[in-house]
Formats: structure tokens, sequence, C-alpha cells
């Protein structure tokens, strides 16, 4: 069995800034302070985003803030949800190669994530992708703050469910040196995908076992994703 574990933003789709105008809405909401902050998270977890954002608007200590908007970003995305797939896009091969894969019975898929589970999710059921996905077995931004550990926590979930991989049969496919620390870091496969910030001499250079540049020869990125 073999377990491949998808980023969302810039690996499989591009939201058109619908998450960012969600999670700036819940800050005020849950503040009161207007939003003038710059959400650079490619990469990053929410846990790890979200204390230094409120920092930056004068609250340090975020602790007693982080559930209150997390459910209420959970709740502006899911109003804004259905603007994804016209703001938005699927990027070339991402539902072909999801398809085919979920075609195999010894293909597991999911997701890691540095969104919160509620908008990870969300945005992959915008574009009707998460009907491949076994998004239960996923690590979300709100489970910790360290990428690697989502790597570890999609692990135990999919393990409890399936039973054991092998180290060599964990794929973390994403777009940022981010997501390759994360799975060299679980002691897992990191595969590359050059349709986001970094270059390929960027993925290959943080330690990446594969590098695609993107997901469009779906028979191509099968083949590496799934023999």
């Amino acid at each position: 069995m073999r377990l491949i574990q998808w980023d969302v933003d810039r690996t499989l789709l591009v939201g058109g800034g619908v998450g960012v105008e969600a999670y700036a809405a819940a800050f005020t909401a849950v503040t009161g302070i207007p939003w003038r902050g710059a959400l650079v998270a490619a990469g990053r977890t929410d846990l790890s985003i979200t204390p230094e954002l409120f920092a930056q608007h004068g609250i340090d200590d975020a602790g007693p803030h982080l559930q209150p908007f997390f459910a209420r970003y959970a709740e502006e995305f899911a109003g804004r949800s259905a603007r994804m797939a016209v703001e938005g896009r699927l990027l070339p091969g991402a539902a072909e190669v999801l398809a085919a894969l979920a075609g195999r019975p010894d293909v597991v898929q999911t997701l890691v994530t540095g969104n919160i589970a509620p908008v990870g999710i969300g945005k992959v059921a915008a574009f009707g992708l998460d009907g491949w996905l076994e998004t239960a077995i996923g690590g979300y931004g709100d489970d910790h703050p360290v990428r690697t550990e989502l790597v570890r926590r999609s692990r135990e979930r999919a393990e409890a469910a399936h039973g054991p991989f092998a180290d060599a049969d964990v794929l973390v496919v994403g777009d940022t040196v981010h997501d390759v620390a994360a799975a060299l870091g679980a002691g897992v496969v990191a595969v590359g995908v050059t349709t986001g910030p970094a270059t390929a001499e960027e993925l290959m250079h943080a330690g990446a076992h594969h590098v695609l540049v993107d997901l469009s020869d779906v028979d191509a990125v099968v083949a590496v994703l799934a023999s």
C-alpha cells in the first residue's frame, strides 16, 4: 500500500484569494481590529502563521483568540466557498491524476496542508476533488504548528485505518521547500512540484526525491507516485 499526502494551495489548485479574504474577515470579526496584515502562508501552517499576524496587529498573546478565530475563519470560508471554482482554478492535471490514483486499490490519498481542516477540505471540495481523497486521515494546520508533525499525524491516522505503511511508500507532494522539509523530517518521500514559489533547483537543493514540473503529464506523474 502507498500513502500519498497532497498539499492543496499551488499544488492542486489556486484559490483566487478567497481564503485570504475569509481569513481577514474572521480576524476583524473576532478582534474588532481592521485587517492590515500581509498573509505570506506558502508552505506554513495556520497555527504557525496566526500568532505572528495577531502580533502584527498589536495582540501579543494570540492563544485565547485562536479557537474562536479558527471557528469564525471556517464560517467565513464556507460562506465564500462557491466562489472558489469561479475565481480560482485547478492546476493542470490535478483532477486527472487524483482520479487515476483513486482507481488503484494499492493507493490511499489524503491531504497534508497548512490550512485548518475545514478550509483545506473546503478548498478541494469546491472543485470536486474530495471524492478521491480520504480527508478524515489528513494532517491540517490546526493539528500542530510544525508541518512535519502534520505528516506524522496523517500517517498515524492512515495506519489506524489501513495498517502500516513503509517509509518509502509514504509520499508528500507539495510546491514549497517547507513541504520537502516536512517529508524529510518525517522520514518519508518528498515530491516537489514547480507550480508554486519554488524552482526545480530549490526543491532539489532542499532534498526532494523527485521534482515534477506540474501534474499535466498524468501517466508520468502516476508512474512517479504509484510505482
